[in-house]
């Protein structure tokens, strides 16, 4: 199992950024496979039932999932600007401050998470045929929380001083435990939908180990008392960086659960077909989260050294594989959508056919615009490898306003039209408001350069 360290402060930009979006990109591919499984399998296996019930899980899930990953995300970026100063007992500290506030929090939103599940479904007028089942379903996946800051918060310190090797070994190894598992667990057991989770809980378990078991071994991660004991100054400064990202992706959810909620006010037939070309965006955002981990590290870590001009170099290189990556990969969903999405439902063929019919027409809508959401990846993730998380969250708060306020009023006007719109037209808004603050930032640290 690799668990190199790489200096991203030397080197050509594009090829190290290309060479560490590498890995990350096939544990993403990895992961989406995975989760494009778990429909499968329930969609052929359990019915379209089943399938509306795993998949209208997204937004809530991603409720939890958001405030996780934007903690890890944080602290991961001073360990990044630790690792490029060659700050090694800075790192340390870093690490034991974030290991000791990361069982803090998933202790409480586990609490949280259980006790609000089932008021949250009925908010949002979750179907009366899919209910029991997504509670269900919650309810198991809820369980394994620490299983999932425990993987983002060790496979974070790994990226953090270049190794993106072993988290896509971790997800590599996950994935195919999960769909082994999904296999035996709901078409031999006949689990249904807990088998499903059930399934996932375990092979997040066994991602979360690998990358833990990856970290002892490294030296730099060699932890004393000291480090675990929390500090003011370091741990408010960790909690800066990553609360606002965790804000960020909160308020994100939140937005995402307000469509969720218009979606599923729409009726059965469409909310299945929406929810299952939903499954589908993971995979069209795959290689731009693959981009947006590699920036944020090559950013931190240069940050760290203090070397700007290839922060900029990095990030207009960046800029410009995102724009390509998007226009080929929309263009293959919207040429090969309707034949991928009918591998997950298996029903009555008329049903069918109209759950086909909303779930690709989203599919084109979102294949049309992949660029703006890839912009706007790679621009958050600049602004965060900068220290800057205040920026990306109120781009956040942005999107909050752009995809809730467009889902409550243009289906009120342009009826399904609305729905697909709504959850698009935030993208184009948050990579502007990005756009200019990167300009913005770059240019004032320049002129602190020339001063």
């Amino acid at each position: 199992m690799p668990s190199r360290t790489k200096d991203m402060t030397q080197g050509n930009p594009t090829k190290l950024i290309l060479q560490f979006s590498l890995p990350l990109l096939a544990g993403n591919i990895l992961q989406q496979l995975y989760n494009l499984v778990d429909t499968l399998v329930v969609g052929r296996a359990e019915g379209v039932t089943a399938l509306a019930a795993v998949s209208s899980t997204g937004w809530l899930d991603w409720t939890l999932l958001g405030l996780i990953l934007g903690l890890a995300q944080g602290f991961a970026i001073q360990i990044a600007h630790s690792f490029g100063a060659g700050d090694h007992a800075g790192l340390r500290r870093a690490a034991g401050h974030s290991i000791v506030l990361a069982i803090t929090v998933v202790t409480a939103l586990e609490i949280i998470a259980q006790f609000a599940l089932r008021p949250v479904l009925t908010l949002m007028n979750t179907p009366a045929d899919t209910y029991e089942l997504t509670l269900l379903y919650l309810r198991i996946v809820f369980g394994g929380l620490p299983l999932v800051m425990g993987y983002n918060l060790f496979s974070g310190f790994l990226r953090s001083v270049g190794n993106s090797r072993t988290p896509l070994f971790a997800i590599t190894c996950s994935a195919i435990c999960n769909i082994l598992l999904d296999v035996l667990f709901v078409v031999y057991f006949h689990w249904g939908v807990a088998g499903v989770a059930i399934a996932t809980l375990i092979s997040q378990a066994l991602s979360c180990l690998i990358c833990l078991a990856a970290v002892l071994r490294l030296p730099i991660f060699k932890l004393s008392r000291s480090d675990l004991r929390l500090s003011r100054d370091v741990s408010f400064g960790l909690i800066k960086l990553g609360l606002p990202i965790a804000f960020q992706n909160l308020i994100i959810s939140v937005g995402g659960l307000i469509l969720q909620s218009v979606v599923n006010a729409q009726g059965f037939i469409f909310m299945a077909g929406y929810n299952a070309a939903s499954r589908m965006q993971g995979l069209m955002e795959m290689a731009g989260t693959a981009l947006r981990g590699a920036v944020s590290t090559f950013v931190g870590q240069n940050y760290g050294a203090k070397k700007m001009d290839r922060v900029r170099l990095g990030l207009r290189k960046s800029v410009q594989i995102a724009v390509l990556m998007a226009l080929v990969i929309g263009g293959a969903v919207i040429l090969c959508g309707k034949p991928l999405l009918r591998l997950f439902i298996q029903d009555d063929p008329a049903i069918v056919e109209q759950v086909l019919v909303y779930g690709y027409r989203f599919l084109c809508f979102m294949g049309a615009s992949l660029f703006a959401l890839y912009l706007l990846f790679v621009l958050r993730s600049a602004l965060q490898g900068l220290g800057d998380t205040v920026t990306s969250m109120f781009s956040g708060v942005l999107e909050l306003f752009m995809r809730s306020g467009s889902a409550l009023v243009l289906p009120l006007f342009m009826g399904e039209w609305g729905v697909y719109t709504a959850g698009i037209i935030s993208w184009y808004g948050a990579a502007t408001l990005l756009a200019f603050s990167c300009r913005k930032r770059l240019r004032r640290t320049w002129l602190d350069e020339v001063q």
